[in-house]
């Protein structure tokens, strides 16, 4: 721009008009800074061009205010009603010069500008606008809302669904407007939109919502004779699928139909064939199929629409005959794996001697399905992939169990290399793309049944009373044994090592399952079926976790984080940095070194293994990775700071035992989110004290004046992590003697209990660890006066009754004994024992409180959730 001045200057060449060098001079001012003078400028400019705001002329001044404009926004100019005049204007003077592209393509910064600053001028925009732009405009506007969703889109709750459906009833209305108008253009980019909006709720316990809406689009695309083929083929298809579910299947046969007619490259030609042959035989009423297929067709169909309270044996007959339709030659023998009845006794007739029986039966039994696909060939492969699908799907909907494990493994016997041949030259050009599309369908299906196979084989194990990846426990031996009878230990015996690793196998067997799973999402680059693999190992495998048993997953672990780095993680942050920290862990933990019997010396460092070094820089690997995707560079990557707690307290273990300091910023080098930094900042440093003193590599730690300050500075954004945090502080500060910090931190701490939480139980706990180290502080800080012994009782007596809320026995008792040796003074006196009824009746009811919690919360199903764990370093 400079260059461009300087050359009209010593040429002798001015600007074209006056107002193209008035632009020039405030592009000037804009880059020295003298904003102020940019607003002045543009408003002298505005009084000069006044004459030129009118119809002929306005084309004029397209190059000069289009300059003000930018140089207004570039300044960032506060007055937003001015800059939003003056882009109106910019806009009518695109539309008086006839430059229709520059118009559209102006109309959507301003018209989001005006909404979101000045939205009184937003009907004015739209008085301007050729109402199809504006309906284009309210496309993108919904297209938006829904982005906006974030995250939430992957994990639908009730709120986000009405969301949703919100902003399609929305483009509902703009299609009767589009309608009216007449243009099949417009018609067509609302009818795409609505399709693009309707897609994630697709899935089957939604997609009745959008049914109307979807029927709507397949109406008026096919009036207009859009030349959308393959939108128009895929609409027809899903609202067959939604029409069959609701029995309506001439309704479902009649889109599915128009789907065929629009498939004009093949591509999803076995699909639509399938489907429609299966809702044909629905109509034969009083005739039996002759193909084995069809009449499994038919089975399935009937066992479908069974209700629930029909007997299970009718249901389950229906079943078993569809997949011995299907597999004559294997498959009662493989539903017959799992028949008591067909197990021996065994040879001792021992309880042992049973499951061993069982075992071997199950596993004879199973491998004779190996054998069909070799009796059968590759005819009707893809049809019958399906049939087994329907059939594995309907008996897990109607708890069949038996029947649905049988029929996985038959679908899976489908897994193997033929999918993956190249395809052989058809007739159409169309049809090597048509073949490669259906192979990722098949890929698809087995995906979905690999995850059906793993849960019913943890049903399996379930009903052995294992759960995954855990080992079998040898029965309790009742039967009465002659005189002299020496027991021998189950875990030598021949048949209780048969049965054992028989669960063994079912547990490598059901991870194969989920791996072989994820492998096939990676195959496919679609993260959704890499997420879903991930979701079901942490949950299926969080008793592993929570006793801290990660070594056993990390191969599992590392290989699933390998494939979401290569497809994504789904939008689901969560799970991503919940893997990683499970991963690391694992790789960590074995190489903590544990003090020996012999006595340390002040200093010395207790050496980690050297062999353990690759799996430590693994973990960190692993940990800086989850924290650099969560710095808040990118916000939609943002996690609860509960879970960043987790992976920050994993990554400061693995910085110590790899001898890493930490630096002045705490971890927070590359923060960009303000108030996380300041979070992230205090969790590391509580994690360094941690870690300090345990004879490893102590860390130059902020000192705790500075922290309890930082804590209290902070905009908790999770109180629970707030309160853990002050506990722990008012833990720091007892054990450095500091009776200040103590009291302020535990007051502080005390004042956050919220009776309304979901985590109430570890809120209690948390809220009578504070209490008690008030109390203790103010104990051994009584300087004679015997008064504060009546406060610290009171301490206690509140840590006992958080503690009986919690249903923490030890911790009621802990708090019962310090309540006792700080009020032994008092006992000599009758009037000041009765003082100390009331308090004593407290304690009493809290641990009576505690057990009976206790034994509750025992009995409580856990599920996987974002739940604190503790330092590693305690």
């Amino acid at each position: 721009m400079s260059s461009d001045c300087l050359q009209m200057y010593f040429k002798g060449k001015p600007p074209i008009n006056q107002f193209l060098g008035r632009a020039y001079f405030i592009q000037f001012l804009k880059y020295l800074g003298y904003y102020f003078l940019i607003y002045n400028a543009s408003v002298l400019y505005w009084q000069i061009v006044r004459p030129y705001l009118k119809h002929g002329f306005r084309n004029f001044l397209i190059p000069s205010l289009s300059q003000i404009v930018h140089a207004l926004e570039q300044a960032d100019e506060q007055d937003k009603e001015w800059r939003a005049e003056l882009m109106i204007e910019l806009l009518e003077c695109f539309l008086d010069a006839s430059k229709t592209k520059e118009a559209m393509t102006f109309s959507s910064t301003t018209a989001s500008f005006i909404k979101d600053n000045v939205p009184d001028k937003y009907q004015q925009i739209f008085s301007l606008m050729e109402p199809g732009r504006l309906i284009e405009i309210e496309c993108l506007e919904c297209e938006y809302e829904v982005q906006k969703l974030g995250t939430k889109i992957a994990i639908y709750t009730k709120g986000v669904v009405q969301t949703q459906l919100k902003v399609i009833r929305k483009l509902e209305l703009a299609l009767q407007r589009a309608i009216r108008m007449g243009d099949p253009n417009i018609i067509q980019v609302v009818c795409t939109t609505q399709w693009n909006l309707c897609l994630p709720l697709l899935q089957h316990n939604l997609h009745q919502h959008v049914r109307k809406p979807l029927i709507s689009v397949a109406d008026i695309l096919e009036k207009i004779d859009s030349l959308l083929i393959l939108l128009r083929c895929q609409v027809h298809m899903e609202i067959a699928r939604m029409e069959e579910d609701e029995d309506r299947i001439e309704a479902a046969m009649e889109h599915l139909h128009k789907a065929i007619y629009l498939d004009n490259n093949g591509q999803y030609y076995d699909y639509l064939k399938m489907a429609y042959h299966r809702l044909h035989l629905c109509t034969m009423l009083y005739k039996s199929p002759e193909r084995l297929e069809d009449q499994a067709n038919m089975m399935i169909e009937q066992a479908k629409k069974g209700k629930p309270k029909d007997n299970l044996r009718k249901k389950r007959s229906l079943l078993v005959n569809a997949g011995l339709a299907l597999a004559s030659d294997a498959f009662q023998i493989v539903i017959d794996s799992e028949n008591e009845a067909k197990v021996s006794s065994g040879k001792s007739r021992s309880q042992i001697s049973y499951l061993c029986a069982k075992a071997q039966h199950h596993t004879r039994s199973v491998e004779k399905a190996d054998g069909h696909m070799k009796r059968l060939g590759r005819e009707n492969d893809k049809e019958r992939i399906k049939l087994w699908e329907d059939l594995a799907k309907v008996a897990r909907k109607q708890d069949v169990w038996d029947v649905c494990r049988a029929a996985c493994r038959f679908c899976l016997l489908y897994d193997d290399s033929q999918l993956r041949e190249t395809p052989r030259p058809k007739r159409c050009k169309s049809d090597i793309t048509y073949t490669l599309a259906m192979q990722k369908d098949l890929l698809r299906t087995l995906a979905e049944i690999r995850f059906i196979n793993a849960e019913a084989t943890i049903h399996l194990l379930r009903s052995e009373g294992v759960q995954l990846n855990d080992h079998a426990v040898p029965p309790e031996d009742t039967s009465q044994h002659p005189a002299g009878y020496i027991s021998k230990l189950p875990e030598n015996d021949p048949e209780w090592i048969t049965y054992s690793l028989w669960i063994d196998r079912l547990s490598q067997y059901t991870m194969q399952n989920f791996l072989r799973a994820a492998e096939m999402g990676e195959e496919l680059n679609e993260a959704w079926i890499v997420h879903n693999a991930v979701v079901y190992v942490l949950n299926h495998n969080k008793h592993l976790i929570a006793s801290g048993r990660h070594r056993e997953m990390i191969k599992h672990l590392q290989t699933l984080l390998n494939a979401i780095k290569i497809t994504g993680h789904c939008g689901n942050t969560i799970i991503l940095v919940m893997l990683c920290n499970a991963l690391s862990r694992g790789l960590i933990l074995p190489w903590i070194p544990k003090p020996g019997p012999e006595k340390t010396s002040p200093g010395q460092v207790l050496p980690v293994d050297p062999n353990g070094l690759s799996d430590i820089r693994a973990a960190l690997e692993a940990c800086e990775f989850a924290l650099n995707l969560t710095n808040g560079s990118l916000p939609n990557e943002l996690v609860p700071i509960a879970v960043r707690q987790q992976i920050i307290a994993t990554w400061v273990k693995a910085k110590q035992l790899h001898q890493h300091q930490i630096g002045n910023k705490l971890g927070t080098d590359d923060e960009t989110d303000k108030e996380q930094n300041l979070m992230t900042k205090i969790l590391v440093a509580l994690e360094m004290y941690s870690n300090n003193g345990l004879g490893l590599m102590d860390f130059f730690a902020p000192i705790l004046f500075q922290l309890v300050k930082m804590a209290f500075e902070c905009n908790w954004s999770d109180t629970l992590v707030e309160l853990q945090t002050l506990t722990r502080l008012t833990h720091f500060a007892y054990a450095s003697h500091d009776h200040e910090i103590v009291m302020t931190c535990s007051q502080k701490a005390l004042e956050l209990d919220d009776q309304d939480v979901n985590d109430y139980l570890v809120r209690q706990e948390m809220l009578s660890t504070a209490a008690c180290i008030q109390g203790k502080s103010i104990m051994e800080n009584l300087a004679g006066k015997k008064h504060l012994r009546l406060s610290a009782s009171k301490s206690f007596v509140q840590s006992a009754r958080s503690a009986g809320e919690a249903g923490n026995t030890t911790l009621a008792m802990l708090a019962a004994r310090h309540f006792w040796n700080a009020c032994l003074p008092f006992m000599g006196s009758p009037s000041e024992r009765e003082q100390l009824k009331k308090s004593t009746e407290i304690i009493l009811k809290s641990i009576v409180k505690a057990e009976s919690k206790n034994n509750q919360v025992a009995k409580m199903p856990h599920f996987m959730g974002c739940q604190l764990q503790p330092p590693l370093g305690n």
